[in-house]
């Protein structure tokens, strides 16, 4: 009996496996899961880089100008500014016929005088000006903006402004060409297109400056009323 019992110790003994307690053990630590995106945020996500292209994607000329407010006139104004110097440029080249090729030159800057003056700048600047006679027989530039409160649109005002003064620098470089190579009909025909050309420019420039010296002074002078009348708070 007791070998027996002998042999069941041995047994308990090898059976009973060696665990070593370690009360030193880290506590699990809560963690909150991150929120799934909604639909609405995944969309943003998706979209933001579509918009991000898009506007990175430079515009084409067509583009640009069909933002104008008056793109037939816009468009009108930059033919009529391009076409003289095109066509004079092609009679220099290409053909020798001067006559022809200075009649249409001449028809050509006398109808983007006519075009400027009367139509491009009322319609794209909103300014206007003319030359007349006074009582004494001197003429007189008469000056006519648009209401202050009208919207101009800036595509129309940066081409107007740019061609209104390119046009003159490049009839320059021409007429310097046309002195080197003592081209002196050419010379006269230069001369005719940058008289009209600066005629234009000196006007359109004392009718933009007249037209806000007049929005200042209006400006001033009812800030001024305003104050001296006493009962201007109570309308």
């Amino acid at each position: 009996m007791s070998s027996n019992n002998n042999n069941y110790g041995l047994q308990d003994d090898m059976i009973q496996p060696d665990v070593q307690q370690n009360n030193n053990f880290t506590p699990l630590q809560h963690v909150t899961p991150e929120p799934i995106p909604t639909g609405n945020l995944a969309n943003q996500n998706q979209q933001q880089p579509q918009s991000t292209t898009a506007a990175s994607i430079p515009r084409t000329l067509y583009q640009r100008l069909s933002e104008s407010s008056h793109p037939m006139a816009l468009l009108a104004y930059l033919i009529f500014r391009i076409a003289p110097l095109l066509i004079y440029l092609f009679g220099l080249l290409f053909t020798s016929n001067y006559i022809l090729n200075f009649i249409v030159v001449i028809l050509l800057l006398s109808a983007d005088f006519w075009n400027v003056k009367n139509i491009s700048g009322r319609l794209l600047v909103g300014l206007r000006w003319w030359n007349e006679s006074n009582e004494l027989g001197q003429q007189v530039w008469v000056f006519e903006t648009a209401d202050p409160n009208r919207y101009i649109n800036p595509i129309d005002s940066k081409c107007f402004w740019l061609f209104i003064y390119l046009s003159p620098v490049c009839w320059i470089i021409l007429g310097i060409f046309a002195i080197l190579k003592f081209q002196f009909l050419s010379l006269i025909l230069v001369g005719v297109a940058l008289a009209l050309n600066m005629t234009n420019g000196m006007a359109y420039n004392k009718c933009d400056k007249f037209g806000k010296a007049n929005t200042i002074a209006s400006s001033v002078m009812g800030s001024v009323a305003g104050r001296l009348n006493p009962f201007a708070r109570f309308f």
